[in-house]
């Protein structure tokens, strides 16, 4: 039959050497480094690079000659051919890595049995791709498999090839075409694991069938509650949630033991060695595939792949059979879409690549991934960036130490799509919560702290011990700037927590939303327990630091998102910064900190005044009301600035147990004349610079400067006051406005 004569020609090995496909490439382009130009012909002089990569193209091709002729079973005992050839294949692939002829020959002479187990293993380990791999290399040797001519070890071998190597494959519509071929393994328990990684990679919302999940529930009540079986099963659920019934671990889990052998390394070493060896920086990629990047896998992943239509295929289907690329029947290949109006012609049979990768700097596939939520999209996405994440941390995985730069470009690329989706990754929450207790704080620290900006809210309790409490051994130990950066970030996921906040606020998911992340009050007791974790290590900071002025200015910038959370942000939470940050921010000697906090003073009343007047309107019933006891910080604050700044009464007033407040024979210990007016608006540190030009501006020709002139005239008063608004002292201005000018005219 026709069937069995296409599998005959499939056991036929292919003589690559002998003559090529037009869009193929051949050794001569292979032994260059370079792509084929089919218009020029190549006959240039020879360099004695040119000729060395000759002899290395002779030997190749001998070698593979040799194995494409290999009929019975041959021995690797004193077998010198075989020895030299097998050899050769092994130092040319770990050198340079194979051209894509070579998969076919290797493949087909590796799976079918004719040689020993110890040279198939062998050759298995030298198929390291110089470029791509031809998919129909890879059925040629799938089909292999029907016969059982291998042993079990090889096809395990084969397997866990196939999966390190599944993103170098240059088209992948036939490789889905053998999903059910792959899935009938499963009851093999050694290559169960290795099969449902496959699948994983291959899944479509098509694959999804009753039958085969009621096979996955089978075996997982044979075998127990496998994690490779849970990964498929979840894929499953999120195409076909109707026929997965049962409850699945709604947390991403590493699933999948690693595959990768030798060929990783080995693809690294071989990708920087040709880099080096050639001015060509691309390696040699077929079809409409883009040059790839000169970075490890995981940056080759990084770059749309090649459509699993050829370009010159396509073209001619257009022209016979009149395809329109926009048509509703087929879906639409990646690297077709260039513009938006292309995205919302093709929105609806648009098929995400297999290398996840590429959608991290593709626009309009994030666009794509905002407007379509769809759960298979984000599980593939998180599966690829989790297991990247961990197996090239520089310091997580000895010997990575050399690709940090690199890893950094890998981490920027990811903050920046978190960035362009305005929500953070499961997957990088995990990798933090795993790398941060082993970080130095040193290594990719920029990437690593804006990561840390975007994890995302979930009301885990994993947050204190995985992300606070190595964040806090880091913070007391590094110096003052990785402290201010540390305090920068902490602001930056305290306002995307509260962005994410406001956006489902007002959803119609709202309640879908909260029931799948945190409640409302899981939501304000997470938020809660950020803002304590800042307030206290702020505090041991500024102890640490003397009280420096820059890091106060960060440690105000935080506090002036929370005091504003009820209004701006519709959160039911206030919470006032501890005395260890505001008594150090009311006597600093810096100006710009005394503003900070008399503007956050001032939007501390104003949400609690709103708070209050909500509650005594009675308009609806409030979920939330504030404690008494915020109320009663606040005034104990407010007490203490206004003592300071106008009525000179703060060491008497303060009734804060940690305040200003002195018993007078203590304060005249202190040898200072006039302490009670130490610390108002003229004669606070902060502020006797703008008192000296003041009185320079009002009175040039008087050289005493007697600042005690200012208060003793309520006009000359009011003028000092507009001289320190006209010089940006908005903070304070909205300060004296709304609370001290009060607190006088009560008085």
């Amino acid at each position: 039959s026709e069937k069995m004569q296409r599998r005959q020609s499939s056991k036929t090995p292919k003589q690559p050497l002998q003559g090529h496909h037009e869009n193929q490439t051949d050794l001569s382009a292979w032994r260059k480094g370079g792509r084929i130009d089919p218009g020029k012909s190549v006959q240039n002089i020879q360099s004695p690079n040119d000729q060395k990569n000759d002899s290395k193209q002779d030997s190749l091709e001998q070698a593979l000659s040799y194995f494409a002729k290999v009929q019975d079973r041959v021995s690797l005992k004193n077998n010198s051919v075989l020895q030299k050839h097998l050899t050769t294949v092994e130092s040319i692939a770990l050198q340079r890595g194979l051209p894509p002829e070579g998969f076919d020959v290797l493949l087909n002479v590796a799976l079918s049995g004719k040689l020993a187990d110890t040279v198939n293993t062998r050759l298995l380990k030298s198929l390291v791709p110089a470029s791509v791999i031809p998919e129909t290399s890879v059925i040629s040797s799938v089909s292999w498999l029907c016969v059982s001519k291998c042993s079990g070890n090889i096809q395990l071998l084969f397997l866990r090839w196939l999966i390190t190597v599944f993103d170098f494959i240059d088209r992948k519509e036939q490789l889905h075409a053998l999903y059910g071929f792959f899935f009938s393994f499963l009851q093999d328990e050694k290559m169960c694991p290795y099969v449902c990684h496959l699948l994983y990679l291959l899944t479509r919302k098509e694959s999804v069938k009753p039958f085969r999940i009621r096979r996955l529930l089978d075996l997982q009540a044979k075998m127990g509650m496998q994690s490779h079986l849970q990964a498929l099963l979840s894929l499953y659920k999120l195409f076909c949630p109707e026929l997965v019934t049962i409850t699945l671990p709604g947390k991403m889990k590493t699933y999948f033991k690693s595959s990768e052998g030798p060929w990783k390394a080995a693809i690294n070493t071989v990708r920087r060695r040709n880099q080096e060896n050639s001015l060509v920086s691309q390696p040699l990629f077929l079809g409409t595939a883009q040059p790839q990047s000169r970075k490890r896998k995981w940056n080759t992943q990084l770059i749309i792949p090649a459509s699993s239509t050829n370009k010159n295929n396509l073209e001619e289907n257009r022209e016979k059979n009149h395809v329109d690329l926009y048509s509703t029947s087929e879906s639409f290949p990646v690297e077709q879409l260039q513009t938006f109006p292309q995205l919302l012609q093709n929105i609806h049979c648009l098929e995400f690549p297999s290398q996840m990768g590429s959608v991290l700097t593709n626009p309009l596939l994030l666009h794509y991934m905002n407007c379509i939520k769809d759960e298979s999209v984000y599980l593939r996405l998180y599966y690829w960036m989790g297991q990247t994440l961990q197996e090239e941390c520089t310091w997580c995985v000895a010997d990575n130490n050399q690709y940090e730069e690199e890893f950094k470009d890998f981490l920027e690329t990811v903050y920046k799509t978190e960035c362009f989706l305005q929500e953070g990754f499961s997957s990088c929450e995990e990798f933090l919560y795993k790398s941060l207790p082993l970080w130095d704080g040193f290594c990719c620290r920029s990437q690593i702290l804006k990561l840390v900006s975007w994890i995302p809210l979930s009301s885990s309790s994993e947050m204190k011990s995985h992300l606070y409490d190595p964040l806090a051994q880091l913070f007391f130990t590094s110096s003052l700037y990785f402290k201010c950066s540390v305090l920068e970030t902490l602001k930056e996921l305290l306002q995307n927590w509260l962005n994410w906040h406001m956006i489902h606020l007002d959803s119609e998911f709202e309640s879908e939303v909260y029931s799948l992340n945190t409640t409302l009050s899981g939501l304000v007791n997470v938020v809660a327990e950020l803002i304590h974790f800042v307030g206290w290590i702020s505090t041991v900071a500024l102890r640490l630091e003397n009280n420096a002025t820059f890091l106060l200015y960060f440690i105000l910038d935080f506090y002036e998102t929370v005091c504003d959370m009820y209004l701006r942000y519709n959160l039911p939470l206030l919470i006032m910064p501890p005395a260890g940050v505001f008594y150090p921010a009311l006597l600093s000697m810096d100006s710009v900190s005394l503003n900070q906090l008399c503007y956050i003073m001032y939007r501390y009343r104003t949400n609690l005044v709103a708070a209050k007047e909500n509650e005594l309107s009675k308009k609806k019933t409030l979920q939330f009301k504030f404690s008494s006891q915020i109320y009663q910080e606040y005034n104990q604050y407010i007490i203490a600035m206004v003592g300071c700044l106008w009525t000179s009464r703060a060491f008497q007033k303060d009734i804060h147990p940690q305040g200003l407040r002195m018993d007078d024979e203590l304060l005249k210990k202190t040898a200072v004349q006039e302490f009670r007016t130490s610390f108002n608006i003229v004669y606070h540190p902060a502020m006797m610079g703008y008192a000296v030009l003041f009185l320079q501006q009002a009175w040039p020709d008087d050289t005493t400067f007697d600042l005690s002139l200012i208060k003793r005239d309520k006009a000359m008063s009011n003028w000092y006051l507009e001289y320190l608004y006209a010089q940006g002292l908005k903070g304070l201005k909205v300060f004296i406005e709304s609370s001290i000018n009060r607190v006088s005219q009560a008085s």
